[in-house]
């Protein structure tokens, strides 16, 4: 169910403690927005000097107001914030709204006040935003106690930035979107970002959930929630460039970075990623409506053979494609246009349309009737004709009027289906533009942000959802080569025979246990390839020896293991390894391995752990996916038996939290089954 929120969005009562007259205090534009809503509720406004604020009379303090306050907007110096909030919880309120700066972000000091005054606030029963935040506001609920005024819509934005939301006001105003919420993360003390999502996914008024985070707290339970949450979730994140460890010891480590993980999160979370606040407000204009296309097929119309051209190359470059429509979509569409029109995708109506502006209709009807056809593209010209009367051709008020009786045929042909239509226009202000806009038909000035939007609408890679974490299994007393194998061994991954030896005469024994080919690894050595640690296809006894005597006179390991080597011949080397984000968990990479792993970076990752069923579709979907099915003579390897193998040691890893990276490389890939060859864990 989640937490109680209902005091943070929809009190009974408000106080502003610290509301100021004074227009540089932080205080004085909360109080001012509070009491635009004041038939809502009553309003207190508290200033420790009392007198008036605003033309109000304040009260000294919270308990003078003489009566119960559910919710206290808190924005006072440091020095006293811990008895404002204890005032505030002895005066009965619910929820608090900290604004107050100077805590978990000044260092372990101010982190340990905070996490004091968290306590304090749950041990009372009530919920706190902030620490160090901008406030909130509802438009649902008329609750107005951030510095500025958001107009009405049905997007909640919770954000750690307050300026983000100034920006996206204005980018939502062409497309008719509005705030249903907006709130300031803060610190996020007490209340999270996962407690307001989940909170936001149950709000009536709320369609669409944007999120501008810097820091995730806790990265899975957020993935988890955006996943339950049954409504658009949107996500604009920063700092997503760095490596996730700079020191890791393994190749997965090294391979992993946070743009990964994130993204991995996403994807498997539907949640739309993007870059900027301009993709932000995009997403949100092409998912807000709810539509959502049944595939990646793209009909582009355009009025001019270059705005169709770079639509399509737009369209492409977004991962969706342009197909050739079919012989009776484009006979239909011939006897609608004239002779020069083009009808095979893009459409260009190569003039028509300033002869007949319901040529624009008939043709977007056929489009979206078209079974070929999951979303249609309209760029370039329209809109024109009804911004500047009398332009092409002096056409003036007829292709002015033509022009906007088309817009709404086409808002009408529109609302008659389900496929998402979307519209780049020279003229995105214009009436024609407006009546579009108005009746849910997202308008772009950019072409790029138009294929963008229907890539927000096409389907991707099926949503994998967030496995729970299973439950600890007894932690690894050794982290070493042989410890690791076995373990893994033990869990259900195939190695090919091995044991470990110390010195010579061990050597000597093992080739009276099995028969060559051998593998002579060098252990206690986490890359053994890179230290010449390993020795492949020794033929017999005496080159295992000869070979033995050369490594240990080299590298002195305390002791070796001696393998019997694998048939390499038609099989392929991949690499799956379990690195541990400190936000996201565990975080599962796949990937074409061997000792070109990291040349090669064709790898994939999801959260860990990871079902056979999931980890076949990754493979499926790397580059090199085609050499699984067998390439120039060689047979398709056993893909099941990979992704089985995968879902072993992942599963593995996930249990054991004490492991930081697991990586299980090369896993040979066979025509039947699988052989892990080698593996490494590092300890947190």
């Amino acid at each position: 169910m989640g937490r109680d929120l209902s005091a943070l969005f929809d009190p009974v009562s408000v106080a502003v403690v610290g509301a100021s007259d004074d227009p540089a205090k932080y205080g004085h534009a909360i109080a001012a927005q509070a009491i635009r809503a004041d038939g809502r509720r009553p309003v207190h406004l508290v200033n420790r000097r009392g007198g008036t604020v605003l033309g109000r009379t304040a009260a000294p303090s919270l308990t003078a107001i003489g009566e119960p306050v559910d919710l206290a907007v808190v924005s006072v110096p440091a020095a006293g914030f811990e008895d404002a909030v204890d005032e505030a919880l002895r005066c009965g309120a619910r929820a608090i709204v900290a604004i107050t700066a100077g805590f978990a972000e000044t260092g372990d000091a101010g982190r340990a006040r905070q996490h004091a005054v968290a306590e304090r606030v749950r041990a009372a029963g009530a919920v706190m935003v902030g620490p160090n935040c901008l406030g909130i506001a509802d438009n649902t609920t008329d609750l107005f106690l951030a510095s500025d005024t958001f107009t009405p819509g049905g997007i909640a934005l919770l954000s750690q930035s307050g300026n983000l939301a100034l920006e996206l006001q204005l980018r939502f105003a062409s497309h008719g979107l509005g705030f249903s919420r907006f709130v300031s993360l803060g610190n996020q003390a007490d209340v999270t970002l996962v407690d307001l999502l989940a909170d936001c996914a149950r709000h009536e008024g709320t369609r669409a959930i944007a999120v501008y985070a810097e820091d995730f707290a806790d990265g899975r339970a957020f993935a988890e929630a955006a996943a339950e949450a049954g409504k658009p979730v949107v996500l604009l994140t920063a700092g997503r460039g760095d490596a996730s460890a700079r020191s890791a010891q393994s190749h997965t480590g090294a391979l992993t970075t946070s743009a990964d993980v994130v993204t991995a999160a996403c994807r498997d979370a539907g949640v739309e990623l993007v870059a900027t606040p301009r993709e932000l407000a995009v997403g949100l204009a092409a998912l807000n409506g709810g539509r959502r296309a049944a595939g990646r097929r793209v009909a582009v119309l355009t009025d001019g053979g270059g705005h169709g051209v770079i639509a399509a190359d737009c369209v492409e470059a977004a991962g969706l494609t342009v197909p050739e429509l079919r012989e009776p979509t484009r006979q239909h569409l011939r006897e609608a246009l004239w002779e020069q029109s083009a009808v095979a995708n893009p459409v260009d109506l190569a003039g028509m349309g300033e002869q007949d502006p319901g040529s624009y209709v008939k043709t977007v009807d056929a489009l979206l009737a078209a079974e070929e056809v999951d979303a249609v593209l309209m760029t370039g010209y329209f809109g024109g004709y009804a911004a500047a009367e009398g332009g092409l051709g002096g056409g003036g008020t007829v292709l002015a009027d033509g022009e906007q009786a088309a817009a709404r045929l086409i808002a009408g042909r529109h609302r008659a289906t389900a496929k998402p239509l979307v519209v780049q226009s020279m003229y995105p202000e214009s009436p024609s533009c407006r009546t579009l806009a108005a009746a849910g038909i997202p308008v772009f000035a950019a072409t790029e942000d138009a294929a963008r939007a229907l890539a927000a609408t096409a389907p991707g890679t099926p949503r994998a959802g967030v496995l729970p974490l299973p439950r600890p299994a007894l932690p690894l007393g050794e982290s070493g080569y042989m410890e690791t194998r076995r373990a893994l061994e033990e869990a259900g991954l195939a190695f090919p025979v091995a044991c470990e030896i110390h010195d010579e005469a061990g050597l000597l024994a093992v080739t009276e246990e099995f028969t060559g080919p051998y593998v002579l690894k060098a252990l206690h050595l986490l890359h053994k390839s890179d230290a010449g640690g390993v020795a492949l296809g020794l033929a017999g006894p005496g080159e295992l020896l000869t070979a033995f005597r050369e490594m240990h006179a080299r590298l002195g390991a305390p002791s070796y293991s001696v393998e019997a080597m694998a048939d390499l011949t038609d099989g392929i080397e991949l690499i799956v390894g379990v690195n541990r984000d400190p936000h996201f968990g565990p975080v599962a990479m796949v990937g074409l391995g061997g000792v070109l792993a990291e040349a090669l970076h064709d790898v994939a990752f999801t959260l860990a752990p990871v079902p056979a069923d999931r980890a076949l579709n990754l493979l499926r979907g790397l580059r090199t996916a085609a050499l699984l099915d067998g390439v120039r003579g060689k047979p398709p390897v056993d893909v099941a038996a990979a992704a089985a193998a995968v879902e072993t040691i992942t599963a593995f890893a996930a249990a054991h939290p004490e492991i930081a990276e697991l990586e299980v490389n090369p896993l040979l890939v066979r025509p039947r089954g699988v052989l892990a060859l080698d593996s490494r864990a590092v300890l947190a």
